[in-house]
């Protein structure tokens, strides 16, 4: 009678086996390498992206400090071409005001050039506590509640960061225009009289 295994079938079975167990060890390892290294160079991104972003924040917010001390030249230059007299001036002084004009406009250009833009609502213009400062509140006939009536000095931002905020005086609460005593708010009024009695009602 024969045995279909031989000594030497086990052992190539085991051999076998033993083969199968270290490929699926070196697997495990291969894969935990991987992921290692894939972990290590994810970390490594993250920094080199953290460290460009520190680095482009310090380039464009080193100007920040010198940009807020210009501020105080640029309100005055606005200042003197707001006080520049009326009516017939001489040569001299027309020339001396368009040279300031010149100058605020310079200056003006290369704050942009750099990044430093001006906030200056427009009358009506929303209150927005990000951009803007109230530092007065007041009943208006013409701007509607939380609304700008008067920017008082103009903000600054640069690349979107607030330098300085634009100040101004808002409309206090319930302000805006008063309702049209003519009538003319019903669309429905055509002789105006409020009644709105000219409505054709029949079916």
């Amino acid at each position: 009678m024969t045995d279909d295994h031989t000594p030497a079938d086990e052992e190539t079975e085991a051999t076998a086996e033993a083969a199968l167990e270290t490929l699926e060890a070196l697997r495990a390892e291969n894969a935990a390498l991987r992921e290692q290294v894939l972990r290590v160079a994810a970390d490594a991104e993250n920094a080199k992206r953290r460290a460009e972003r520190e680095a482009n924040d310090a380039r464009a917010y080193a100007i920040q400090k010198f940009a807020r001390d210009l501020l105080g030249v640029a309100d005055n230059l606005s200042r003197a071409l707001a006080a520049q007299p009326g009516g017939e001036a001489d040569a001299a002084v027309k020339n001396f005001v368009v040279g300031v004009e010149m100058t605020e406009k310079a200056l003006q250009t290369a704050f942009e050039q750099n990044g430093l833009k001006k906030v200056d609502p427009a009358k009506g213009e929303k209150f927005d506590p990000h951009l803007h400062q109230a530092v007065m509140e007041q009943p208006s006939d013409e701007v509607a509640g939380g609304g700008v009536i008067q920017t008082l000095q103009a903000g600054y931002e640069l690349f979107g960061r607030i330098v300085r905020p634009a100040m101004v005086a808002v409309a206090a609460k319930g302000s805006g225009p008063a309702p049209q005593a003519d009538g003319s708010g019903n669309p429905y009024d055509a002789d105006g009289d409020g009644s709105g009695a000219s409505v054709d009602r029949r079916a």
